[in-house]
């Protein structure tokens, strides 16, 4: 099995859904495009993600929405080193309806009392169900390391929550785990590294904005 040396995972830069998120009412959040400052985030988080990889192959798979296509364009990878791929199991939680600002609102506070991982918002998902797409994803990607000529680079740019279902489903956190964490910032990476005695582990962890509180033995 040829496993990855590292698989990188990297938000979205700045969206506009992120600076004004009256414009869900207007678009969908499929197509929601990068902010100046977005596309700038990056541009400049390009360079040393070009550095890691060097003169190596790149697997890199992109969540099919428009903020993260634009993203991985602005990282100006080399192409030639770069087999690209659209995978819609890495896209973002799905919201539901968004055009009742004051029901969104609502949902929002409930899912805050109830908890990001078990709430699910109306006609859209919990983060249950994102992570049971992402486990799904996962295999896919184990599966494709029986390649013996599989590229020793792994690079998916996705979204803040979809990173941390990822490695809430690849280190075996608990949900205690997963609620206590802070999506990382825009064109923010985390990348998992494979060691010496054949597991991963990643570079840094994310910050925690609470501590986690179990229900068991597994926390």
């Amino acid at each position: 099995m040829a496993r990855p040396r590292r698989i990188v995972l990297i938000r979205h830069g700045e969206s506009v859904g992120n600076v004004d998120d009256t414009v869900y009412e207007r678009e969908p959040d499929h197509a929601l495009s990068l902010t100046e400052t977005g596309f700038r985030q990056a541009e400049e988080a390009g360079p040393p993600l070009r550095a890691i990889f060097g003169d190596e192959q790149v697997s890199a798979y992109v969540s099919p929405y428009r903020r993260t296509h634009q993203t991985f364009r602005a990282l100006a990878l080399d192409r030639e080193r770069v087999r690209v791929r659209e995978e819609p199991r890495l896209r973002e939680q799905d919201w539901g309806n968004w055009q009742d600002r004051d029901d969104v609102r609502l949902q929002k506070a409930y899912r805050d009392a109830y908890g990001h991982f078990f709430y699910r918002f109306a006609q859209g998902e919990s983060g249950a169900d994102v992570y049971d797409r992402v486990g799904a994803f996962l295999e896919s990607l184990w599966r494709s390391f029986e390649d013996p000529g599989h590229p020793p680079n792994v690079l998916i740019v996705t979204h803040g929550l979809t990173m941390r279902l990822f490695c809430m489903r690849w280190f075996h956190w608990t949900v205690a785990d997963f609620e206590s964490l802070s999506n990382p910032g825009n064109a923010e990476r985390r990348t998992l590294l494979l060691g010496a005695d054949g597991r991963y582990s990643l570079d840094r962890p994310f910050e925690r904005w609470c501590v986690p509180e179990p229900y068991g033995v597994t926390g």
